[in-house]
């Protein structure tokens, strides 16, 4: 008789083994090069989204499923974008929590549509991504075409009305540079000069020379911290008194990290789509990344958190894992997240995106009023 219970609990326990589903979750973003900080971050926030649905066990049409990360290294790169989205549709993820950066996003987001795979970026603010008619491509982040006015309106009111206009020629750099522009010369101010650089750039002293000859009130530069940074030391080198504005692209502590005693309180500032980490809805989050990572949230991993948990409650709500068919609970969805609420327009873009203007004091970004 014993031997009998111990042969039915062991089939028990192997038919509860054999209905646990593995489904993998893929996250792209730089890992390697100068803007590997906000990749990890990134990835870090896929990781402990789905750490967190493991722990609690999540089931989805009956099974139980445990998810797995495969998280794979853009080096914010378009052309490593592509090569690294084919790889995860081979590998047969079930969704794609990236790419960071909208270079990288735009030309990978063609290979998920073709292949039927949800993506949903957490970090790609250029407007493009959404406006490919994708139906399954998302964001969990304001666009630049709400962050460009935020940051003109911001600029032409507390700062002055004479703009100079840099960017880094990348899809983020260059479309947020150009929303800007926009914006400025809509609200009444003057572009003294547009001047581009590279994402791969240290040295400005040639357009910085040109732009103090032009004494404009403000700098805005449309790129990353690890550009940002450097020009922030040259542009203190060459005595220029404008004030320096980015957007989110430079709103890290990185920034702060490289720009050394260059940075002062009252002349730098930037913007971020999103509330401030100390105002999020979920207080517990940045103490919890901190706790597990051993590391301080730079910018993006509360919103791959947010991400990879709405894809999961589409999922569950869905009854499953399969893209096509969980991809109509993801367009109605509404998942209250870290961030705030998550839902979604009819082209992916977050609702009710939330815009924020830090200014540089007392050693770190602190939130305006």
């Amino acid at each position: 008789m014993k031997k009998t219970m111990i042969a039915l609990a062991m089939l028990a326990f192997g038919t509860v083994h054999a209905q646990e589903m593995v489904v993998k979750i893929g996250s792209s973003a730089p890992l390697t090069g100068a803007q590997a900080h906000l990749g990890k971050d990134t990835e870090n926030g896929v990781r402990l989204a789905i750490e967190d649905a493991n722990a609690k066990g999540v089931v989805v049409g009956g099974k139980k499923v445990k998810f797995e990360l495969v998280g794979e290294d853009d080096q914010a790169d378009p052309k490593q974008g592509t090569a690294v989205a084919q790889r995860l549709v081979d590998a047969g993820v079930k969704a794609v929590i990236g790419h960071m950066n909208s270079g990288t996003t735009i030309p990978a987001s063609r290979i998920y549509n073709q292949a039927g795979i949800v993506m949903i970026s957490p970090s790609a603010t250029n407007p493009t991504l959404t406006q490919q008619g994708f139906e399954n491509v998302f964001r969990v982040m304001a666009h630049d075409g709400k962050q460009g006015p935020a940051a003109a309106k911001f600029a032409l009111s507390k700062l002055g009305k004479k703009v100079a206009v840099i960017d880094d020629r990348s899809a983020y750099g260059q479309g947020l540079a150009d929303e800007f522009e926009k914006a400025v010369k809509a609200g009444g101010g003057t572009v003294t000069t547009r001047e581009f650089t590279t994402d791969k750039a240290t040295d400005f002293m040639t357009i910085l020379t040109k732009v103090k000859s032009q004494n404009p009130d403000v700098i805005f530069f449309g790129g990353m911290d690890p550009q940002g940074g450097p020009m922030v030391k040259q542009v203190k080198q060459l005595g220029i008194e404008a004030k320096f504005l980015m957007g989110d692209g430079g709103c890290t502590p990185e920034l702060i990290k490289l720009a050394g005693d260059a940075i002062k309180e009252g002349s730098a500032f930037c913007t971020q789509p999103g509330v401030p980490l100390e105002q999020l809805p979920d207080q517990n989050f940045k103490a919890r990344f901190l706790k597990r990572f051993n590391a301080e949230v730079q910018a993006y991993s509360p919103y791959a958190y947010d991400a990879t948990l709405t894809v999961i409650d589409a999922m569950k709500t869905a009854g499953s894992v399969e893209p096509a068919k969980y991809l109509p609970a993801l367009k109605k969805i509404q998942h209250k997240g870290v961030t705030g609420m998550i839902k979604f327009d009819e082209k992916g873009d977050l609702k009710d995106g939330a815009i924020t203007v830090y200014a540089f004091k007392a050693g770190k970004w602190e939130p305006l009023k």
